[in-house]
């Protein structure tokens, strides 16, 4: 099996869709012209900030590189590096010089063991192969035009089937599902000894069972605001890749790659705005919160510009006209909207409708105070942390 035929579909589908996009290529086509006229200097910075971890150094590091590059097909010659960081983290760079850099932190290295650094070492060697740099998603993200909202939350969407994409390639060189399964723990709780905390992959999955059976404990084991950024949370990360692993893809005989997609398009699905669409009435619960929430932040800026006019459309559809609804007798039905999907909406799908009313938010120019006090307003009627839309609103995008 070779690394393009894991990739997941979505991933595919979702990064041609992207590509294609006007804002997308024009924004590609400026990076690309920016590094071409004067190299970012990834190289430079990695060699003053870091150390580079020679096969002297580290040979055990380059013989798991060496495995994964056989199973990737890695194509360019390979530097790995380490930086002090008590933060678990990876990250591959847009390969600069003809040269790909991978780094570490410091505290991964020393706290995760072969094989969870194997998976490691193959999920950024797989954002290379799979060629996600080629999406430059934090200048989009960050630049100074802002993508429209239905174009910021594609790639939101495509940016957490890349790691899945990603994860697959790591799972394929480790091959071993229970130590890829405590990679992801360590991650996504920071514990890493088995003294006062031992990990268990039943009750680690069982969380994503009470999420989607609506009885969510947030925040254990992963940020209550992690859950809807970039990167899938941590255990959906661990069934996609249990799905993964009982495929065909990982073992003769097993589940078909196309029922594996649609599995994990279903299970990603927790993390998806499918309310827009749906007929349920929670799904029309949310739909109405989101309408009225989207109309007090755009108002609360001077009145609703055309510009927010149009991103509303774009949102919600052609058939969407702001002109006619009553804007003032729709904002004074927040609280009720409000109360009606704390009443009736789990957490995660409290947290979605807050989500995407800071990406539309967010699509237009820097958000305003009283853009910032409406949010927060709608957040905390949910009992939904603040920090979910500091989060979004401040963080930087970027693959790792």
């Amino acid at each position: 099996m070779k690394a393009e035929g894991i990739r997941c579909e979505n991933d595919v589908k979702l990064g041609q869709i992207l590509l294609e996009d006007t804002l997308v290529k024009g924004v590609k086509e400026q990076v690309d012209r920016q590094i071409e006229k004067s190299p970012l200097g990834v190289r430079r910075k990695l060699l003053s900030s870091s150390v580079r971890l020679s096969r002297s150094m580290s040979p055990e590091v380059h013989k798991m590189a060496d495995h994964c590059i056989e199973k990737l097909g890695v194509d360019l010659p390979l530097e790995l590096y380490a930086y002090a960081s008590p933060q678990f983290n990876a990250a591959c760079f847009k390969p600069e010089e003809g040269r790909l850099f991978v780094m570490f932190s410091s505290s991964l290295l020393e706290s995760f063991d072969d094989n969870e650094l194997m998976f490691v070492v193959g999920h950024e060697f797989g954002h290379h192969v799979y060629g996600h740099h080629d999406i430059p998603v934090g200048y989009i993200l960050n630049g100074e035009q802002r993508p429209p909202a239905s174009l910021a939350l594609q790639l939101f969407a495509w940016t957490r089937y890349a790691e899945i994409s990603a994860d697959r390639a790591g799972a394929f060189c480790a091959n071993d599902f229970e130590a890829v399964a405590h990679a992801l723990f360590k991650l996504a709780s920071g514990l890493t000894s088995n003294r006062i905390v031992r990990f268990n992959l039943k009750d680690f999955l069982k969380q994503l069972d009470e999420m989607q059976a609506f009885d969510e404990v947030p925040g254990q084991g992963a940020p209550m605001e992690d859950w809807f950024s970039t990167h899938p949370f941590s255990p959906l990360r661990v069934k996609a890749l249990q799905m993964f692993q009982r495929s065909e893809l990982m073992r003769p005989g097993g589940q078909s790659k196309a029922e594996l997609e649609v599995s994990v398009q279903g299970m990603m699905g927790m993390m998806e705005p499918a309310y827009l669409e749906g007929h349920t009435d929670v799904a029309n619960f949310m739909r109405q919160l989101f309408i009225a929430g989207a109309i007090a932040v755009a108002n609360a800026r001077e009145g609703i510009s055309e510009e927010e006019k149009a991103v509303l459309k774009e949102f919600m559809g052609e058939g969407f006209s702001v002109e006619a609804l009553n804007v003032d007798k729709l904002i004074d039905t927040l609280p009720k909207r409000i109360e009606l999907v704390k009443a009736h909406a789990s957490i995660t799908q409290r947290m979605q409708v807050v989500h995407d009313l800071a990406v539309v938010a967010r699509a237009e120019d820097k958000i305003t105070d009283n853009e910032l006090v409406v949010l927060y307003a709608i957040a905390d009627g949910l009992d939904i942390p603040r920090s979910l839309i500091s989060q979004l609103l401040h963080r930087e995008h970027s693959l790792d």
